[in-house]
């Protein structure tokens, strides 16, 4: 039987004792960031010429044994830079900036048969990495890979591998209602509260205002990290009990433009998503986003919207009761039409968005 392969990318965190070595490098990449740039500019304003990747690979030939890069490296940054043109369609990019305050967090990519795994570190450009191996690196093959730095200084290596996706075991099928002040309910009755930046919004008002600004990022980490963690064990125990998942396509864009800005924000409903997106893709099994209008204010059990909360002062309202005696908590009836309208996309291949069942 053909293996179900995929590709995951690892995250593991490198002693801050080789942080002076990536800081450094992290510099030489900047300068050959900046130096594309500028090329790739005036190239283009006085020759109307666009350089390839190819192009400016030319240019930068021989220069990685005195920036102290690996040639491979300095190959990369000028295909990536062109990629990143072309994505922003921008004759010029921003500059990679090495110090004050807008300073650009450290990246340095690597080519994948330029780094490996020996002696329980990460090996790359004669220098070897001591890591905190949560994944037992040695036995993946790594693919392309790269250095980063968090707002913290902190650096990290991500490498892409590829492993073997387990299929899921669920049968089950679950709707989801993405929302403000539970960030997500499902048709089952529970969710994830999130909310990470409201319960440490006072902390991190005092530390702003007394301009600790070591404190302040080591509170943002920690409101990121809490999210990630909330969301990726939610996300996780969906996928191992469901065989299909659908989710309300609420556009937290738009909503960011609103006055629930914050509150959309601080849900993280495209960071929940792309969880579950990738993860059902791995596991096998069915993801939809789908139209979600109309499932708050509709009952889950008769169809009827004549006692529902509406419009934007509804929003206080998280219970009531319908026409036909049902009482509903408004997130979960939500999630559960939800439900519905997925089920009626996988039988007919098309939502049937005001035929609720």
């Amino acid at each position: 039987m053909k293996k179900n392969i995929h590709t995951k990318t690892l995250k593991v965190r490198i002693r801050d004792k080789h942080v002076s070595v990536l800081n450094a490098w992290a510099f030489s990449v900047n300068q050959v960031w900046n130096y594309c740039n500028e090329l790739s500019h005036r190239s283009i304003r006085e020759r109307q010429k666009w350089l390839s990747g190819y192009d400016l690979q030319d240019y930068t030939k021989g220069a990685a044994k005195e920036l102290g890069l690996n040639s491979a490296t300095v190959q990369m940054i000028g295909h990536e830079y062109v990629t990143r043109r072309k994505q922003f369609k921008k004759a010029k990019l921003n500059w990679r900036k090495s110090g004050g305050a807008k300073r650009s967090l450290g990246w340095i990519p690597v080519r994948k048969d330029c780094i490996s795994f020996k002696n329980g570190c990460v090996y790359h450009n004669r220098q070897y990495f001591k890591v905190w191996d949560s994944y037992g690196l040695s036995q993946y093959t790594f693919k392309s890979g790269s250095f980063n730095e968090d707002a913290r200084g902190r650096w990290y290596f991500n490498v892409v591998v590829e492993v073997e996706a387990e299929q899921s075991k669920g049968t089950a099928s679950v709707g989801i209602d993405l929302g403000c002040k539970e960030a997500a309910t499902d048709s089952n009755g529970q969710g994830v509260k999130g909310r990470q930046y409201r319960k440490l919004e006072q902390q991190l008002g005092l530390a702003q205002r007394a301009n600790k600004k070591q404190r302040v990022k080591a509170i943002h980490a920690k409101i990121k990290h809490r999210r990630s963690d909330d969301l990726h064990k939610y996300s996780r125990k969906l996928v191992n009990e469901n065989a299909a998942i659908f989710v309300g396509n609420v556009n937290s864009q738009a909503m960011v433009k609103t006055k629930m800005a914050k509150s959309a924000l601080d849900a993280g409903w495209g960071m929940l998503k792309t969880m579950l997106e990738y993860k059902c893709d791995h596991a096998g099994i069915v993801f939809e986003e789908v139209n979600e209008a109309y499932t708050t204010q509709t009952c889950s059990c008769c169809g009827s919207r004549q006692n529902s909360p509406k419009g934007r002062a509804g929003l206080g309202i998280r219970e009531w009761t319908c026409e036909c005696g049902v009482t509903h908590d408004r997130d979960i009836n939500a999630a559960k039409n939800i439900l519905a309208v997925g089920h009626d996309r996988l039988a007919v291949g098309i939502p049937h968005y005001n035929q609720l069942v």
